[in-house]
């Protein structure tokens, strides 16, 4: 059991246990210590996860799920608290300075599952909310997590980024428990997800086409 450390650490552990979101008032600084607590809680959820689709070869990038879980904490926030707010977006919701793979895409999914419902209900307030096109671009650069959201995808190579074999498991079991059909009908996807299905495909989504 966590006990209560901080507002950020505090909402980061609520949400992955219970799926709810505790929006604290006032913005804070998030010091080295709870981001170094929070990377160590997060190591742990990759190795309950990583059981599941059971793969030695993928590890937690710490980095990546730290800087997820604050993007996520502060985006809640925002939606609450915008006074005066504008001018600290890009100190609140930073860049990630790595290029993303399939360890920091897993990683920062362990927060960033959550970020499209922060993005929709942001963009139902206010639709040019300069802060929905900065959680956009973030889902569209890691958009494993984004599933279900609607980005533009149309420069990724899917045949480079589905060739790592656990990656893909995991995306395409997303496209299937979401429903994403904008995804499901891409005719390499489409035809990624026929392939699985078989003989059962009606079993699994009698809706989809074949778009090959």
């Amino acid at each position: 059991m966590m006990e209560t450390r901080s507002p950020f650490l505090d909402t980061v552990f609520l949400l992955r246990k219970s799926g709810h979101l505790t929006v604290f008032s006032n913005l804070q600084e998030i010091s080295k210590k709870e981001e170094q607590e929070a990377g160590d809680y997060f190591e742990t959820e990759f190795e309950k996860e990583r059981l599941e689709f059971l793969s030695d070869g993928i590890s937690c990038h710490k980095e990546a799920a730290v800087w997820a879980a604050k993007v996520l904490y502060h985006s809640a926030q925002l939606y609450l608290i915008r006074e005066n707010t504008a001018k600290d977006l890009d100190k609140l919701i930073p860049k990630l300075k790595i290029d993303p793979d399939v360890s920091s895409v897993l990683s920062a999914d362990l927060s960033l599952r959550f970020l499209p419902q922060i993005a929709s209900v942001l963009q139902m307030a206010d639709p040019h909310d300069p802060l929905v096109k900065i959680l956009e671009d973030i889902l569209i650069q890691f958009h494993y997590s984004g599933i279900g959201y609607p980005l533009n995808l149309e420069k990724v190579n899917w045949e480079k980024e589905l060739k790592d074999k656990t990656y893909r498991k995991l995306y395409l079991e997303r496209i299937v428990e979401k429903k994403a059909y904008e995804l499901a009908e891409i005719p390499y996807i489409n035809q990624l997800l026929l392939a699985d299905f078989g003989l059962y495909k009606d079993t699994y989504w009698r809706e989809l086409k074949n778009n090959n």
